[in-house]
C-alpha cells in the first residue's frame, strides 16, 4: 500500500494506546504482519520533553520506516512546537489525537474533547501543518463527543480544508469510552465525502470482522488497538485471510511462547528491570488469555519481582500447555474477557 509517500507492506495498522504501543510492541506487530505502527500518545507540554516517559516514548532506534509519532494538547503553538520536536527526534508522520476518551485528557480539553470546539479545531490542525510543511500530518478522531453529537464529518472536511493528509476514525462517540459495539455508518459516510485516505478503527477483532469493515466502509484502511493487545498476530491472519480468502489456523501455544519470550527481552532491555518486569506483567496476562489455569497463573505472577522470577513462571505455564500441543482459539480468548 502507497500511504504518504511510504510503501508500507498492507492497509493494516497499529492504533496508538497509552502504555502499550512502545517500540517493543509496534516493532513485534510490524514483524508479525502490520503496515504501519503509531507511537503511543506523546504530550505536547515542552515541560515534559526531558521525562524518562517522553524520552522512551521518543526512542524509535532501529523502527521500520515510516516512524509515526502521536502527539495530543490543546493549545496550537504549543502542539506546533511538539510536532516540530518530534520530526527533529526521527518522526516521518506527526499523527494529532482527537481520539482519546480518558478523563485525564479530556479534562485538560485534549484528546476527543476537542471535538466540541470546532473553530479550535481547525486552528491546531492548521497550526501543525504549518509547522511541519515537510511531514505529513494525519488526524485521529472519533464518530463524535455523544451520540446525539455525531460530528465527524464536519471534522473530516475541517481536516482535509487544513491539510491533514488522512483520518482514522473510531467507530464510537467520545461518551461511548469503549462500551457498546461500534457503528461504521459514521465511518462510511466521512469515506464518501472526503478524498484523502480514511482509516476504520474499533472491534476489529477477527479477519472475517477486517475483511466487513473494510467492504462495509469503503475505508482505505484499518486501525486495530485493543484485540492485538497479547494477539499480534492478528495482524497476519488478517492480511492473509484479505490476500486470501483462508484463515489461518490457530497459533500453537508452543509458537505463542516463543512470541511472548522475545517480546519480554525486548521490554526488559527498553526499560530495563524493574520497569520492565512491571510493564511486562500485563502483557503476559493478554498472552495468557484462553489457556486453563491462566487466572491462577496471573495472580501468581504478579507477585514476582525480578525477571528471572517472571521469565521462570512464565516459561513453565507456557511449556505445560505446548507438552499438550495446544493451539489457541479467539474464541476462548473472548470468552474469559467477557466474564472478567
Amino acid at each position: 500500500m502507497d500511504f504518504l509517500g511510504y510503501q508500507l507492506r498492507n492497509n493494516l495498522f497499529v492504533a496508538p494506546m497509552a502504555g502499550v504501543t512502545d517500540r517493543p510492541f509496534r516493532q513485534l506487530c510490524k514483524k508479525l504482519g502490520a503496515g504501519l505502527a503509531v507511537s503511543e500518545m506523546v504530550t505536547s507540554n515542552s515541560l515534559l520533553y526531558g521525562s524518562a516517559k517522553t524520552r522512551r516514548r521518543a526512542d524509535h532506534e532501529g523502527e521500520v520506516d515510516p516512524i509515526a509519532v502521536q502527539i495530543a494538547g490543546a493549545d496550537p503553538a504549543t502542539m506546533a512546537l511538539a510536532a516540530r520536536y518530534n520530526v527533529d527526534r526521527g518522526a516521518q508522520i506527526i499523527d494529532i489525537n482527537m481520539g482519546c476518551p480518558a478523563k485525564k485528557v479530556c479534562n485538560v480539553m485534549a484528546g476527543s474533547a476537542l471535538m466540541q470546539d470546532e473553530p479550535l479545531v481547525a486552528r491546531i490542525l492548521e497550526t501543525v501543518v504549518a509547522a511541519v510543511p515537510d511531514t505529513p500530518v494525519t488526524l485521529k478522531f472519533r464518530t463524535g463527543w455523544n451520540r446525539d453529537n455525531r460530528n465527524a464529518p464536519r471534522i473530516a472536511s475541517i481536516a482535509e480544508a487544513s491539510g491533514i493528509r488522512a483520518i482514522a476514525i473510531h467507530g464510537r462517540t467520545r461518551a461511548d469510552q469503549y462500551q457498546g459495539c461500534a457503528e461504521y455508518d459514521t465511518i462510511a459516510l466521512v469515506k464518501s465525502q472526503v478524498k484523502i485516505p480514511v482509516i476504520a478503527n474499533g472491534d476489529i477483532d477477527t479477519p472475517q470482522k477486517a475483511r466487513f469493515v473494510l467492504d462495509y466502509t469503503g475505508a482505505d484502511g484499518l486501525m486495530i488497538g485493543r484485540a492485538a493487545q497479547g494477539r499480534p498476530w492478528l495482524f497476519r491472519e488478517i492480511e492473509h485471510f484479505l490476500l486470501t480468502g483462508e484463515l489461518l489456523p490457530p497459533p500453537p501455544v508452543a509458537e505463542i511462547h516463543g512470541i511472548l519470550r522475545g517480546h519480554l527481552a525486548d521490554l526488559y532491555a527498553f526499560y530495563g528491570e524493574e520497569t520492565g518486569v512491571r510493564i511486562a506483567r500485563k502483557h503476559i496476562s493478554w498472552y495468557t488469555r484462553g489457556l486453563v489455569g491462566s487466572a491462577n497463573f496471573r495472580h501468581a505472577m504478579n507477585q514476582l519481582q525480578g525477571i528471572a522470577e517472571q521469565l521462570a513462571a512464565t516459561d513453565e505455564f507456557f511449556l505445560g500447555h505446548a507438552a499438550a500441543n495446544e493451539r489457541l482459539r479467539h474464541e476462548d480468548r473472548m470468552q474469559e474477557m467477557k466474564a472478567a
